[in-house]
């Protein structure tokens, strides 16, 4: 349902009567029980609009007054002030952050529940000392984000955001011998956890070679493809795509930088849909003035949104997508319902999702 800014609903589960009452502060709506008791759970920051105005919400209402807000908190003090009295928060956009300060604010917060998979966003030690779990995404949206990235593979390698760009402009010129045919390259793949293992399933049924480097290879062993582990800088210095499925951390922070990018052939495509910040931009961006590399597909920037005149818009070569891979009806509904579904069994006492450190 959509709400008037201004407005304020408030649903009772127990009569389903509704009442529209008018405020005069930020735009948000409210599902609430009558108990005055019940748990208390916001949404602080729920812009674009992400989890607003679904089904899931509905179901929240059963276990406690459930606020959103529509509008991100202009600052870490409204923030701070929205969450207040939340037991819980349903964080259903990464942008918003919960550094220490936040966390230390709330006295009541016990539970977070994500809808991303990466949790770079939030100080997972000072979470854990103050008691307060974290659930997150464990990977039921994995074949909808390696599909937007083998897209964005495919997109590179063909050039076909240019060729559609030329038409329009007049230009009939197919760019003969200048596209990459994927059957028999080799594609290394940073990072096989449940995206990485999708990817390289796509890039299978295309008759690429399959090389990888991961934390973990020997969790890996049983892959539903055949798949080499190397070295981390043998991998770069062989692979013909090399496409990153890492979180960010302070193992992965500048992952791929100037001295990967000398290793990596010149005729190498990096694909990234993980976190901006596992690659240095300005080496990026370097690698690509000097010609390093045959192009780029992202979907993630070190910030986000990526603002206008940023030197990687200037590169042909280059195509970028709004951190939209999981952007499907589909994803967002598995996001959505997962998001929910943790909070719900976090609340029965079956806590599914958590992070373990």
């Amino acid at each position: 349902m959509w709400i008037s800014s201004n407005s304020i609903l408030r649903l009772s589960t127990n009569n389903f009567k509704s009442t529209l009452i008018k405020k005069t502060s930020n735009e948000f709506w409210k599902m609430n029980r009558l108990n005055s008791n019940t748990l208390q759970i916001v949404i602080p920051g729920d812009s674009p609009t992400h989890i607003g105005g679904t089904t899931h919400l509905d179901r929240l209402s059963e276990y406690g007054e459930v606020t959103l807000y529509s509008t991100p908190p202009q600052n870490t003090d409204e923030q701070i002030q929205r969450c207040i009295n939340a037991d819980i928060v349903l964080n259903s956009r990464s942008s918003l952050t919960w550094p220490k300060l936040v966390l230390q604010a709330l006295p009541r917060l016990k539970h977070i529940s994500t809808t991303s998979v990466g949790l770079d966003n939030i100080d997972i030690s000072e979470a854990h000392k103050l008691g307060i779990t974290i659930s997150h995404q464990t990977g039921n949206t994995a074949t909808i984000v390696a599909e937007h990235e083998f897209a964005l593979l495919l997109s590179v390698a063909r050039q076909i955001p240019t060729q559609d760009k030329s038409i329009r402009n007049g230009i009939w010129d197919p760019g003969e011998g200048q596209h990459m045919f994927l059957k028999g390259k080799t594609i290394g793949i940073i990072g096989m956890g449940n995206t990485g293992i999708e990817m390289a399933k796509f890039a299978k049924s295309f008759g690429m070679n399959i090389i990888s480097w991961t934390f973990n290879p020997k969790k890996n062993r049983n892959l539903p493809v055949d798949v080499t582990f190397l070295e981390f800088d043998e991998l770069l210095a062989m692979s013909d795509v090399i496409s990153l499925h890492t979180a960010l951390s302070n193992e992965t922070k500048y992952l791929i930088g100037k001295r990967e990018f000398g290793l990596m052939k010149p005729s190498a495509i990096l694909i990234n849909g993980s976190r901006g910040g596992v690659i240095d931009t300005n080496a990026l961006v370097d690698a690509l003035n000097s010609k390093q590399l045959y192009g780029a597909g992202l979907d993630v920037f070190e910030t986000e949104p990526l603002q206008l005149g940023h030197p990687l818009m200037n590169f042909d070569n280059v195509v970028l997508t709004p951190h939209a891979a999981d952007a499907t009806p589909e994803g967002l509904d598995y996001l959505n319902r997962d998001s929910v579904d943790h909070i719900i069994n976090f609340i029965k006492g079956n806590p599914e999702g958590i992070y373990q450190q």
